[in-house]
């Protein structure tokens, strides 16, 4: 069985100067790029939205950035219109030296959930993907990098820990958004979790 390293989301909309740009989001790159020739497995994540997707606050009339609506897949945090497919934000960094093909998820697909994991859908039952890949390639256990840290890197983390993944997020290879304490409460969570903190 082997070790995997899950690169989250490290595209140019959560990078400097994007629409939706994490503090400091540049910094993982030369730690994630130390971290690929090391790797056997390594799967890359892409935030994938569809024009109007329901995570965009300008998909509903009178709201913001940040506030929160509930939605059919339950409570939604809304964020400046970001990774919208085929645009060069959603493109992946062009910092990353990835492998000739890496092997990427697509996530946030559909116009009608949002999906901070690799593995479903904030449905919580609709996969998204890396699983399959992971279970095809013997997989057991996965070292998790990239943004941002308190949301699709833990909603990934804790994923990957209920489907019996054994999962390290190293902290050098993330940055966080940190929306009123969202930060602390996402390392809670993974630590019950089982995460390890790298």
């Amino acid at each position: 069985m082997h070790t995997a390293l899950v690169i989250v989301d490290v595209q140019n909309d959560f990078c400097t100067g994007g629409a939706l740009a994490v503090p400091d989001a540049d910094a993982v790159i030369p730690v994630v790029n130390a971290l690929i020739t090391g790797f056997r497995h390594v799967y890359v994540t892409q935030d994938w939205h569809p024009r109007g997707h329901v995570s965009f606050a300008s998909s509903h009339a009178g709201y913001a950035p940040f506030q929160r609506i509930s939605v059919d897949s339950g409570e939604q945090l809304l964020w400046p219109d970001h990774c919208v497919g085929e645009t060069p934000g959603a493109a992946l960094h062009t910092g990353l030296a990835l492998p000739a093909h890496p092997q990427v998820v697509r996530k946030g697909t559909r116009p009608h959930v949002d999906s901070y994991s690799a593995f479903f859908e904030n449905d919580g039952r609709t996969p998204v993907g890396l699983d399959a890949l992971l279970r095809r390639d013997r997989v057991a256990a996965l070292v998790v990098v990239g943004l941002a840290t308190d949301f699709c890197v833990c909603h990934t983390a804790l994923d990957a820990r209920r489907l019996g993944y054994e999962v390290t997020v190293l902290e050098s290879g993330c940055r966080g958004i940190d929306a009123d304490g969202s930060l602390d409460r996402a390392w809670d969570r993974m630590t019950r979790a089982g995460v390890r903190r790298g």
